[in-house]
């Protein structure tokens, strides 16, 4: 079970869970490619790798907005859906060719969450912002 699911409060409803993008899996395999040279020393990094991305979860439910990292540690950046005032996007030019990048949620005082290396941005986006302001 997911630390989302895991965490829902009473009629709390998962809306969507974000994937990471495949260019965010690309250091992993360049790692593992590196292993053939390196005899597998640094297939050591390419595992951390896989486990560190394999265990991040981010999305949204009807009440917040969730992201979670931690392999064996659990760290997680949450915010109530009426404490967010801005949803931005941050995408270079990579991230435009290959439709990825930074979603930024902010909310009242200093709080952030930051959904990194995010697979379709403008949907992540669209998703959170119809579910925090909803059409009347």
């Amino acid at each position: 079970m997911s630390y989302i699911e895991e965490s829902l409060s009473k009629d709390e409803k998962i809306e969507t869970v974000f994937r990471l993008h495949w260019f965010a899996w690309v250091p992993m395999w360049i790692w593992i490619v590196l292993g053939f040279v390196t005899f597998g020393i640094t297939w050591l990094v390419a595992i951390y790798e896989y486990l560190r991305l394999r265990n991040i979860e981010q999305g949204v439910t009807n009440k917040r907005v969730v992201y979670k990292t931690g392999i064996i540690s659990r760290r997680t950046d949450e915010m109530k859906i009426t404490s967010i005032e801005t949803v931005e996007i941050d995408q270079g030019v990579i991230g435009r060719l290959f439709d990825f990048g930074d979603v930024r949620v902010t909310g009242r005082g200093i709080s952030d969450v930051v959904f990194r290396r995010i697979d379709d941005p403008m949907a992540v986006k669209r998703a959170i912002e119809s579910i925090s302001h909803p059409a009347a």
